[in-house]
């Protein structure tokens, strides 16, 4: 009898990644500011002007309800600017590696008030807007001074709590599910930025 050749089931795989996709969901630094610093950040932004924040140019309270007020260098910040900016590089560097312009946008210090402040799931990027690449934001508030107001992260559908600690930062891809929770109790005030790029691709 002759010998039957077996035939082999393995299939052979056309793929030959060049890389691991090494990209990480978020990542946090801190403290990034002490309370102090913390302090000093607030008493600079609710004495600017503060409007209500909006939503494509349109004020939607069921979606969004803050106030808000754009910080740059020349609010006798250009000491924040420059602790973020090598805190944003070195975290791009070890989780991220996108290619960054830097700040156009400025900083927005928000302030959540009670009851009810809140910005719903959301992300930082859309059509037609500048190309943000990483968002950030930095709890200004002692944990201690409101309750609700949680920054939750989203990956998949699977909600990422992130702790409350003042002056911490979390960065993350723009393109990020988030959110922050009603605030019931107190005010909670952050700081967010979106540092810009090229375009994907």
């Amino acid at each position: 009898m002759k010998n039957k050749k077996v035939k082999n089931l393995k299939t052979e795989s056309t793929v030959w990644p060049f890389k691991t996709d090494t990209l990480e969901s978020w990542a946090y630094w801190h403290p990034a500011f002490t309370p102090e610093e913390c302090k000093k950040i607030i008493d600079i932004g609710v004495k600017k002007e503060i409007t209500e924040a909006k939503i494509n140019r349109g004020l939607d309270t069921k979606i969004r309800e803050s106030n808000i007020s754009w910080l740059y260098p020349s609010d006798n910040l250009e000491w924040a600017f420059r602790k973020i900016t090598d805190i944003i590089i070195s975290l791009n560097k070890d989780y991220f590696n996108f290619d960054l312009y830097g700040f156009i946008e400025g900083f927005q210090f928000t302030h959540y008030p009670s009851p009810g402040g809140k910005y719903k799931k959301h992300i930082d990027r859309g059509k037609n807007m500048l190309i943000r690449k990483l968002s950030l934001t930095i709890q200004l508030s002692d944990p201690n001074s409101y309750k609700g107001g949680d920054f939750v992260l989203y990956e998949a559908d699977q909600p990422i709590l992130i702790p409350k600690e003042q002056g911490k930062l979390i960065a993350f891809p723009s393109y990020t599910l988030h959110e922050v929770k009603p605030v019931t109790k107190g005010e909670r005030y952050s700081l967010v930025a979106w540092i810009t790029g090229p375009q994907f691709k």
